[in-house]
Formats: structure tokens, C-alpha cells, sequence
């Protein structure tokens, strides 16, 4: 276990550093969008539709150039590239209250994209790939505990400051907290420390196999799985609580069933941190992708009950939790560290774009189908991925 002084001058400063960061990016960039878009839609007069068009415009730009910007972690650090990112957030946030001309606002979500894939969860695990090289696993697993905390705290800041005020002042505040708060914590106090290849940050720490070459069908199998399951969680979060409710469960229960998701993610994460620390990444995705398709296999066999909702939504809040360790924690383990950062980059561009584009696919398929084709769709991409993890061999 890492001593206390190493949190305060030593490598594990980084932890709770990104972790107040991501929270402050999470729910300034990632969350809101779902409550601002109809106030924005309303105020402009444009549609629903187009007004989130900006955010799914802003995922694709995001995955575009996170290779870029993994390989700028690795070449320069992530006190170099997240403050930036920061920054550009903060001023797209700011553009976007003026952004009154459709043109304009679709240009200020490609910046917003920009911001998206420097701040986020990909340019956190490659900073600590770069500080802990090979032993980032343990820091990763800690980061997102507290990550996980994200949406607990984005939605209701963003309610509440919506009940106060409206959605520029919202948009100003959450602006004046990236730039104030996340920028200067990762410009001046992410440790300028590099692992290299090596596990300098836990020399006790259990080294992983010889790495497979990030190319090839190995890293072909990575990239296309957590592509696929990339459409799960993205599909489920835009749908999952209006499926619910068509099929029964009333307004108020649908409710506390999406609160389930957030503690379920945090449990799992410990869990993984106490009795997995020593599973291989890969078999923690492998387990991860089996209980998100025992939940369908749930609700296919017992129907829309409302504890078969709730369960179903824990077992997705736990799944969730896990496969966001393992996004950081296979590539290590099967790549290694040297190139980190870039890779993470790699294969967050598929996973981006499926994330962009399932809440809208899933929508058609709700519209011309069923709620139930819906998670049949959903559900046979989280097959897809298991079966890509499972063809996935673990080097020697």
C-alpha cells in the first residue's frame, strides 16, 4: 500500500489530484448535456434533435483526436496536455452562451470535442501510465473510485444551479471551475515524475507478462471490443430509464432504479480492488461483459418487474464500473507501458464514435422496433465484445 506521504510529495499525488479533476470535468463537460439541451433547444429555437446533434459532434471530434493527444501524454505529460484541456473547455463553455448562430454552435462542440479528449477518463489513465509505467493498475483502479462519483455529484450541482438561475449562468459557473480549479491543479500539482517502462512508482508491484505489439490481430480484437461494448453503456444511458418506464414502471421508481447505477459502479470498483488486484485485466473484462448479459438474460426471462429493473440496473452500474478499469488496465497488461498514452488514444477513437452514435441508432430502433428489439440490439454488442476478449490470448 502506497504511504501517506505519497499522496502529499510522492507519484500517488496524482490520484486524488485527477480525481477532483475528473469529477469537475465529468459533470461540467459529460453530464449536463442531457438537462441543458432541451433549455438550449428552447431558447434558440432549434430542435431537440439538432441541439444534441452539438454533443454527439462533439464525441466524434473527441475520438478522433485522442491518439494525438495520448501521444502528447506520452511525449510531454499530462501537467502539459490536461491543462490545456481545461482550458479550451473552459473557453468553449463560455462561446457556447453566445454561440446563437447554428454554424457557431456546432464549431464550438468541436472544440468542446478537443476539451473532451484531454480531460476525461483516456488522458487521466495515460497520465498514470506515465508516472507508474507497468504498475498503473493499482492508481487506475483508485482514480475511478472517485470518478465514479461524477455523475452523483454533476447532475444535482447542474439541477441545482438550473433551479437558481439559467443555463448560461450554469455554462459561466461550471467555466469559471475548469479554469480556476482543474487547470492550475493539473498544470502545478500532477507530479512531473516518468516511470519509463518500469515500475518505479511500486517496485512491489506485480510486473506483467512480456507485452504483445500494439498491432496486429491482438490489439484489432482490444480495439474492436471495447468499441462494441463502447455502444452498451452510451445506447442504455440515453434509453435505458424511458424503457423502464413504457414498460410499466412508474415515473418516481424509475427514478431511484437510475440512482442504483452510480453505487453499483463504485462497489464493483472496490471489490475489483480488493479480492481482484491480483485477476489479470483481461479475465476482470471477460467477467464484467458475462454479468451485463446475464442482466438481459434477466429481463428477457422474468419481464419488467421493478425488482428485475433494479437488479438489471445494478448489475449494469456494476459491469460499467468494472469494464472502465479494464479499458486502462488491459492495454497495460497486454501492450505494456512504453507507448502508453498513444495507445489508450487508439483505441478510445472507435470507442468514441460508437459512443457517439448509439443513442441516436438505438432511437431509430425504439421508433421503427420495440423497447424490446432495443436490448435485444444491445445486448448482442455486449456478446460481441465478450467474444472478442475471449479470442483475446494473454501473452507468455
Amino acid at each position: 500500500m502506497p504511504k501517506f506521504r505519497d499522496f502529499i510529495d510522492g507519484p500517488w499525488r496524482a490520484v486524488p489530484v485527477l480525481g477532483v479533476t475528473q469529477i469537475l470535468a465529468w459533470g461540467s463537460l459529460f453530464y449536463p448535456p442531457v438537462l441543458m439541451m432541451p433549455l438550449i433547444a428552447q431558447d434558440r429555437g432549434w430542435s431537440l434533435a439538432f441541439a444534441m446533434a452539438g454533443f454527439s459532434v462533439a464525441l466524434l471530434v473527441a475520438g478522433m483526436v485522442a491518439p494525438s493527444v495520448g501521444a502528447a501524454i506520452d511525449r510531454y505529460g499530462g501537467h502539459i496536455v490536461m491543462p490545456a484541456g481545461s482550458l479550451l473547455g473552459a473557453l468553449g463553455l463560455v462561446l457556447l452562451v453566445h454561440a446563437a448562430h447554428p454554424a457557431l454552435y456546432i464549431a464550438v462542440w468541436v472544440l468542446l470535442g478537443i476539451a473532451i479528449a484531454a480531460s476525461l477518463y483516456d488522458p487521466a489513465f495515460a497520465t498514470l501510465g506515465r508516472i507508474f509505467g507497468a504498475a498503473a493498475r493499482r492508481p487506475i483502479t483508485a482514480l475511478t473510485l472517485i470518478g465514479g462519483f461524477a455523475s452523483t455529484v454533476g447532475w444535482p450541482a447542474t439541477q441545482f444551479l438550473l433551479a437558481r438561475t439559467d443555463w448560461r449562468v450554469t455554462y459561466l459557473v461550471f467555466a469559471a471551475l475548469l479554469a480556476f480549479v482543474a487547470a492550475p491543479l493539473h498544470a502545478f500539482a500532477l507530479p512531473r515524475t516518468h516511470a519509463g517502462h518500469k515500475s518505479h512508482a511500486d517496485p512491489n508491484a506485480e510486473l506483467p507478462s512480456a507485452p504483445l505489439p500494439a498491432k496486429g490481430l491482438p490489439f484489432i480484437l482490444v480495439a474492436t471490443g471495447f468499441a462494441f461494448y463502447a455502444f452498451v453503456p452510451s445506447g442504455l444511458a440515453a434509453h435505458l430509464l424511458a424503457i423502464f418506464q413504457r414498460q410499466g414502471v412508474d415515473a418516481q421508481t424509475v427514478v431511484l432504479i437510475g440512482a442504483l447505477f452510480g453505487p453499483a459502479q463504485v462497489g464493483a470498483r472496490v471489490c475489483e480492488m480488493i479480492f481482484a488486484r491480483n485477476v489479470h485485466p483481461l479475465d476482470v473484462a471477460r467477467i464484467a461483459m458475462s454479468i451485463m448479459l446475464f442482466g438481459f438474460a434477466l429481463l428477457a426471462a422474468v419481464g419488467f418487474s421493478v425488482a428485475a429493473a433494479a437488479t438489471f440496473a445494478i448489475l449494469f452500474g456494476a459491469a460499467n464500473g468494472l469494464i472502465t478499469i479494464t479499458r486502462g488496465a488491459v492495454p497495460l497488461a497486454l501492450f505494456g507501458a512504453a507507448g502508453y498514452g498513444r495507445i489508450l488514444g487508439r483505441i478510445a477513437k472507435p470507442f468514441q464514435l460508437v459512443q457517439a452514435v448509439a443513442p441516436l441508432v438505438l432511437a431509430f430502433v425504439v421508433e421503427r422496433g420495440s423497447d424490446r428489439a432495443a436490448l435485444i440490439m444491445v445486448a448482442l454488442f455486449t456478446l460481441a465484445a465478450l467474444i472478442c476478449m475471449v479470442l483475446l490470448k494473454r501473452p507468455r
